[in-house]
């Protein structure tokens, strides 16, 4: 996967992009309300888990940049045995 933040900075601004289309009908208008809806929820939770990222990178660091990060919020992957 290669989304990052920047990208889904985009995606919003495209969303909203939709939205203020003038020529969209009722219906279509509809579907993209729904739709931003839907990526704002997942927006949020992207946006969390990249707070929770931070913080425990922080956190890290707090102690002297010795307490090893869970693999989980690092960001390594490791093969399962």
């Amino acid at each position: 996967m290669k989304n990052t933040m920047l990208d889904l900075n985009n995606h919003l601004f495209e969303q909203m992009e939709r939205l203020n289309d003038e020529d969209l009908s009722q219906a279509d208008l509809s579907k993209e309300i729904d739709r931003s809806k839907a990526m704002t929820n997942v927006a949020k939770e992207i946006i969390a888990n990249g707070r929770l990222v931070l913080d425990a990178q922080e956190a890290a660091k707090g102690v002297g940049g010795k307490q090893p990060m869970p693999s989980f919020l690092s960001g390594e992957r490791k093969a399962l045995a």
